[in-house]
This record gives structure tokens, C-alpha cells and sequence, in this order.
């Protein structure tokens, strides 16, 4: 801990000047996650012709699901992670070896270089953010005390997130390749975590497996929490869920990750 906390600033500084060395990659992945806004129009048209009821009795008209596909853009740029990608190029390429070196775990460089990304990404998201406050979306007596645990839904949805592509990372040393497996992922993440569609449109049954799967708690739950569309007890009881799965998802990495080094290092990776 304390050769990482001597070692954070470097490796901050080190992360940001990557990316905005790589910016126009940068600007390519945040255009590419753009979808919320094709499917705000689409569901702007439904809700003017059709009336669709939320949580809480919420009638969701053309301007609540504004509201929500902003707040999806704003909250999918806060807990991005790509992990798995650099790891699966490594391992093929075998370049892996040199950051196994370096007296810091890799999985460490990993998480800084998604989390040096985060202010390039802010730059898009907080005028995304100003235009869902200015369009109304503070709601009269809606819970605003929900606001006091959006930092931490967002840094649970972050590390959800990261876990989950390090975890599936790691299984490229077993696999030669990884990739189908995060597609899978990511296939399972637009059904269930709301990036297409809001949460409170799921049937009973569709809803109770969205319960006890971690993508509603890597989006679709701080995206609640923004909306201010949740009571406050319920929140907190899906708070706690979410960092149930930050715990199994970060020991499942640490598991993973120690298996694929022996194993990477016993081929001579």
C-alpha cells in the first residue's frame, strides 16, 4: 500500500498524457456509446402516442424518457472500463511479460488507465448532465436525499464494471482469446442493466432475474438514483446488493488473475 500510494501520482499523470496522446480513440469510443440518445428518440415517439407507466405510478411521457436516456449517457461515460480489451492484446501479443516486471500489479495499471480516461470522458457527460437539470430533471416532491448516495452507486457501478473485464481478461490466458465471452457480457448488459430500455418497463418475471443479475447494478441502478425514480429504502437495499457483487466480482478477479499468471509464466509469456 505504501509503494502504491508513492506510486499512484506517477501512474496518474503517466495514464492521463495516454490518453490524451490517444484522444480521437477517445472521442471514437464516446461516440460509440451514443446509443441512449438513438433510443431516447425512439421511446420519445412511443411515449407520445402510447402512456406507459413506471415505478412508483410514474406516467413516463415524452419528457421523462429524455430525462432517462440523458441520465444513461451521463452515468455509462462515469463507469466505463476496457479492461479486457488491453488485457486480451497483451496476452496475444505476449507484451503482458513486461508488466509483469514492473514492482506494481498489472491489474492496478489497469484500473489507473480507465480511471485517468474519466475527465476526457466528463468533458462530454457534464453538458449531457446540465441539459438534464435544465430540462426539468429535478421532479417536485420526488426523494432527494438519493442524490446523497449517487458517488457511491457510481463508484460501486465502476467497479462492477472494471471487475468484470478484468475477470474476463484473465480468462484469456486460458482461452487464447476472450473477446466472444465479453460480447457475451456485453449482449447480457443491454438487456438487463437499462441501457435500451428503462428498468421499470420489465415484466415481473424478466425483473426478478434483472434482480439478481449485476448489470442493473453497473447502470441501471445509479441511473435510478439520478432520476430520483427509487424510495429511499429501496435504494439503500439495492446499494447493498450492488457492493454484494463488487466483493464477489473483485474475489472472482484476484482468483482468476493469480491462475492465469502461473500459467502465463509456466508457457514463458
Amino acid at each position: 500500500m505504501k509503494r502504491l500510494l508513492k506510486m499512484l501520482p506517477s501512474l496518474l499523470r503517466v495514464g492521463f498524457a495516454e490518453n490524451i496522446a490517444y484522444r480521437a480513440e477517445m472521442l471514437i469510443w464516446v461516440l460509440a456509446t451514443t446509443m441512449p440518445f438513438v433510443m431516447m428518440v425512439l421511446w420519445r415517439s412511443v411515449a407520445e402516442h402510447f402512456p406507459i407507466v413506471g415505478g412508483m405510478g410514474q406516467t413516463l411521457g415524452p419528457l421523462q424518457m429524455t430525462h432517462y436516456f440523458l441520465a444513461v449517457f451521463v452515468v455509462r461515460q462515469v463507469v466505463s472500463a476496457w479492461a479486457a480489451w488491453e488485457m486480451n492484446f497483451e496476452i496475444r501479443q505476449g507484451t503482458l511479460s513486461m508488466r509483469l516486471l514492473k514492482p506494481l500489479s498489472p491489474l492496478i495499471s489497469y484500473a489507473v488507465n480507465g480511471l485517468t480516461g474519466l475527465p476526457l470522458r466528463l468533458v462530454v457527460a457534464l453538458p449531457v448532465l446540465l441539459i438534464f437539470f435544465l430540462l426539468g430533471g429535478l421532479r417536485d416532491g420526488a426523494e432527494y436525499r438519493l442524490f446523497f448516495l449517487l458517488p457511491l452507486a457510481l463508484l460501486g457501478g465502476w467497479l462492477i464494471v472494471l471487475f468484470a473485464h478484468m475477470s474476463i481478461g484473465s480468462l484469456a490466458v486460458f482461452t487464447g482469446s476472450s473477446i466472444r465471452i465479453m460480447e457475451v457480457w456485453m449482449a447480457a448488459f443491454f438487456v438487463f442493466s437499462g441501457y435500451l430500455f428503462p428498468l421499470d418497463l420489465f415484466p415481473d418475471w424478466l425483473a426478478s432475474i434483472g434482480d439478481v443479475l449485476p448489470f442493473r447494478y453497473q447502470l441501471g441502478f445509479p441511473v435510478q438514483l439520478l432520476t430520483l425514480s427509487l424510495r429511499m429504502e429501496d435504494a439503500l437495499i439495492l446499494l447493498g446488493k450492488q457492493w454484494l457483487w463488487v466483493v464477489a466480482l473483485g474475489s472472482l478477479t484476484g482468483l482468476l488473475w493469480r491462475k492465469g499468471v502461473r500459467r502465463f509464466e509456466a508457457f514463458g509469456g
